[in-house]
């Protein structure tokens, strides 16, 4: 099987237009699909509607993303699946302690990629959505999965740009250095308005047997009644919970 799609096919060039996202891709405009494809500008039009109808695109302001669908589609067959069926009692234990939006994630390049959520009616619009994604750095997710990462990629994120998402983001290296150090230290990393204004959040590191971070946990609010420090007891527990079920099944041995 190769990696190239056949282009004289509707679903070869279909392929081709979801093939042209990138990692760090937020947005991608029509007119980048089409340069990157090399398809005319109508096809990959026509095509990227079909795909938005399909839920495997999203239309965004200035262009399209990729859609939640696609990640539904990859846990039909994927690793994550398995770690959803284990870890979900302990997301809903963990809502219902706290009656705040849960996130599990797992750390995908220089992001952190949201594989579950649950949340009510009364809680915060965060940015999140399933199958989404975010960089590591300004999100308390990100953080705990980057503390725990391996030096060269936190050296890598530490040296590349920091993205400043909001005018409270941290996008100087040294100060997330400390907060990174400060996460080792205490098991809990925070978040404070950095990816969304308006938004706190506490999350925990979920480890495997040789302290390798697994996945993350997380409750988001809102800054107007959330006080995460008060939630920080419970999600490192819930993520300590999770990580020894984890060894204990031998989970990504």
């Amino acid at each position: 099987m190769t990696d190239t799609a056949d282009l004289n096919t509707v679903l070869g060039k279909a392929v081709t237009i979801l093939r042209a996202f990138r990692p760090d891709d937020h947005v991608v405009t029509l007119a980048d699909l089409v340069q990157r494809t090399g398809l005319h500008k109508a096809t990959v039009h026509r095509l990227s509607g079909e795909l938005v109808a399909n839920r495997l695109l999203e239309r965004a302001e200035g262009g399209y993303r990729l859609s939640g669908g696609l990640f539904e589609l990859g846990m039909l067959a994927s690793l994550e699946r398995s770690l959803l069926e284990v870890a979900m009692p302990f997301l809903q234990d963990l809502y219902e302690r706290t009656h705040e939006t849960v996130h599990l994630g797992l750390r995908e390049g220089h992001d952190v990629v949201y594989v579950a959520k649950i949340g009510g009616h009364r809680q915060a619009r965060v940015p999140s959505r399933t199958g989404g994604r975010m960089p590591l750095h300004c999100t308390a997710i990100g953080k705990a999965l980057l503390a725990h990462a391996d030096a060269d990629l936190r050296r890598a994120v530490l040296t590349g740009p920091l993205e400043r998402r909001t005018p409270h983001t941290v996008v100087a290296p040294g100060m997330l250095r400390r907060q990174l150090q400060r996460v080792t230290e205490t098991g809990v990393a925070f978040e404070r308005e950095e990816s969304a204004v308006g938004l706190v959040c506490v999350a925990a590191p979920v480890l495997g047997r040789q302290d390798e971070p697994l996945a993350a946990i997380s409750v988001a609010g809102p800054t107007s009644r959330f006080r995460p420090e008060a939630q920080a007891t419970a999600v490192r527990a819930a993520a300590a919970a999770l990580g020894s079920t984890l060894i204990r099944r031998d989970f990504l041995r």
